[in-house]
This record gives C-alpha cells, sequence and structure tokens, in this order.
C-alpha cells in the first residue's frame, strides 16, 4: 500500500488556494496563483502552471510568456481584460539550476489534483470557449491523461458544453532553438486564439 506523503491531503475540499494541501507543490512555492480576468468571460485561457514570476506576483502570465500571449492576443483580434486566464495548477513546481528556479513539469497526479480548482473556475465563469496552451492545460481541461497537442489542434473539440481549441504555450516559441519554429509555434498560438474568438463571436450571434 502507497505511504501517505507529509503533508498532502488528495480528498481535501479546501475553501481557499492559500490552504490548499491536495498536492505537495505547495511547500516550495512563494503562493499559490489564482487565475484573473471577469467573471462571466466568454473566453478562458489555460496555461501549464505559474512560472518564476507569476509565483514571486501571484498573478498569472506576468512573465516572458505572458508578455507573448498579450502580443498575440493583440494580433488575433482578442481584448486580454476580456479574456479569463489561469493555469492547469496553481503552484510553481520548479527545480534548482544554480542561482534560478528552472520549470519542472507537473506530475499526472498534481494536475489532478489541481483540477479541483480548474473546474470551480470554469463553473464559476462560464466560458463558451476554452483555448489550452500545450499538453498539461488540454490534458487536465478535457480529464484525459492521453490526450496530446497533435490529435487536437487544428479543430475545436466539443467537451462538456465548452468549445476546446488547443495549442502551443507560449513558452514552447520561447525555448525553440531557432527562430523559424519560434514564428511557426507563435503563429499556431495567434490562429489558434484568432479561431476562439471567432467561436466565442459565432455564439452571440446565435444568441
Amino acid at each position: 500500500m502507497a505511504t501517505k506523503q507529509p503533508g498532502v491531503e488528495p480528498d481535501q475540499t479546501p475553501e481557499s488556494l492559500d490552504e490548499c494541501r491536495r498536492c505537495a507543490l505547495w511547500k516550495d512555492a512563494t503562493q499559490a496563483v489564482p487565475g484573473a480576468g471577469p467573471r462571466h468571460a466568454p473566453m478562458m485561457i489555460v496555461g501549464e502552471q505559474p512560472g518564476d514570476q507569476e509565483d514571486l506576483q501571484g498573478e498569472p502570465f506576468v512573465g516572458p510568456a505572458g508578455a507573448m500571449l498579450d502580443r498575440a492576443l493583440v494580433e488575433a483580434g482578442v481584448a486580454r481584460q476580456e479574456v479569463y486566464v489561469t493555469n492547469a495548477v496553481k503552484h510553481f513546481k520548479w527545480e534548482p539550476r544554480g542561482k534560478r528556479r528552472m520549470h519542472k513539469t507537473p506530475a499526472q497526479r498534481e494536475i489532478d489534483a489541481c483540477r479541483y480548482w480548474l473546474e470551480q473556475e470554469t463553473g464559476d465563469v462560464g466560458p463558451k470557449v476554452i483555448v489550452a496552451l500545450g499538453a498539461t492545460a488540454l490534458k487536465s481541461v478535457l480529464r484525459n491523461s492521453k490526450a496530446t497537442l497533435q490529435a487536437t489542434m487544428g479543430h475545436a473539440v466539443e467537451h462538456e458544453g465548452h468549445a476546446i481549441v488547443a495549442t502551443y504555450h507560449p513558452s514552447f516559441a520561447l525555448r525553440a532553438p531557432d527562430p523559424e519554429t519560434r514564428e511557426r509555434v507563435y503563429k499556431a498560438i495567434v490562429d489558434a486564439l484568432r479561431e476562439a474568438h471567432r467561436l466565442v463571436s459565432r455564439h452571440h450571434k446565435a444568441r
């Protein structure tokens, strides 16, 4: 039988993120990072997890990836203030590399533990379209640990009353080894945001 990890309560139902002990990531994070945006935004953007700057500032998408997302939103004709932005995992998972804290991909058990919060946000906001940035976000949104970007990108997927649009996370473009790959990934992000915007507009017209 698996030994329970100290300080971890996967069945906990906390009322606030600061109280959350559903996985162990809270131990090494500065703080939990909640989502931000209008209560009833028609579009929700879900990333993987807070990065170094998000962990320090307590707000989502305020680091380099956030700056690229902002640029892509402008190019796609989407107003950031009309979008709810959040992450599949609310605490920064990292490993030391010299004096820097380097991103480490969340494990499936951490994604599963934090879905408690994403489902609350989705219920409160009620978006018509959810943009999943990266594989971790897609797995969480679809509640499917085997979901892949390759199988989902390029077309919207209906899931529990929401249209799901999947694309790369901006950090993937930032880590690209050459300008051509970076531009290709960035263009895919812009295209996905345009598609999400089109789906939102179509929903409004159908009302």
